[in-house]
């Protein structure tokens, strides 16, 4: 009797070991192989599309992000391999990862929308860091380009934070793009004064700076006869990095002339009549 319990013990081990400990085992190794290889290969193709895009001159902002991006999404598919290895059904984790996902970017609307916009502004460049630009509604130097924000330094110095989608949905003035700008004013001169001499005072002025262009030829015309005023218009040409510094000083130097030489500049005035009742 005992050597029949010993018998039937050992075929029921036996049985159990053929039936449930080695394909378990076998599917357990195969889905350790699978990740193990699966990651690897995640690594490979994920520092070859680093490579790829740095040696495409990539900004090293997107190439980060999108190659965590190559990487994740890889490293999930690596992961339901295995499980579907380990005879886990993954059609149901996958539908509640895409509900999930779904839910996520329903949530994120506006933050996955400064997302794309931060991708879009960092491939196609309209502004760099260091441009002084006028962009969702602020005009400053650009500090950094973010994923999501965009980083400005006003004239005053105060730091302001941009969200990309208000950037790049709208208008982008980019004042540091070119290498010249035109510099455009306006002076207007009495009715009673001399236009030639006026002009003549203007074009003296903008000729002994040296930082006005000579090509292309600055612009001295009379734009406008106004109500109260002769109106020239005056439009050198300057390095982008002397716009300013021009801008203000034909304004000082002009008016300075004008008054040496009686030139008026007529201004708003209003005349009161008081009426004596008695």
């Amino acid at each position: 009797m005992d050597e029949q319990l010993e018998t039937i013990s050992k075929i029921d081990v036996g049985a159990l070991v053929d039936t449930y400990v080695i394909p378990w085992g076998l599917n357990i190794i195969f889905a350790l192989l699978i990740f193990i290889i699966g990651k690897f290969l995640v690594n490979v193709i994920t520092n070859l599309v680093k490579k790829l895009m740095g040696k495409a001159h990539v900004d090293a902002i997107l190439i980060n992000f999108i190659g965590s991006i190559v990487k994740s999404v890889l490293l999930l598919f690596v992961v339901i391999a295995s499980l579907n290895q380990l005879g886990v059904d993954t059609t149901s984790l996958i539908a509640l990862i895409g509900a999930a996902g779904l839910a996520i970017g329903l949530a994120l609307q506006g933050s996955l929308q400064n997302l794309a916009s931060g991708v879009m502004l960092i491939v196609f460049r309209p502004f760099t860091d260091g441009d002084f630009v006028e962009a969702g509604g602020t005009m400053g130097v650009v500090e950094q380009i973010g994923i999501f924000t965009t980083m400005m330094r006003t004239g005053d110095n105060k730091e302001v934070i941009v969200p990309n989608g208000q950037i790049f949905g709208g208008i982008i003035t980019n004042y540091s793009k070119r290498d010249t700008r035109r510099v455009d004013m306006v002076f207007g001169i009495g009715y009673g004064d001399d236009i030639r001499k006026a002009k003549d005072i203007i074009a003296g002025i903008v000729a002994a700076d040296e930082r006005i262009l000579k090509d292309p030829a600055p612009l001295i015309a009379v734009g406008e006869l106004a109500d109260s005023s002769v109106n020239f218009n005056v439009r050198p040409w300057v390095k982008s990095g002397d716009y300013w510094g021009v801008y203000f000083d034909l304004n000082e130097k002009i008016k300075l002339a004008f008054d040496e030489n009686g030139i008026s500049i007529p201004f708003p005035q209003m005349d009161v009549y008081l009426q004596k009742t008695e």
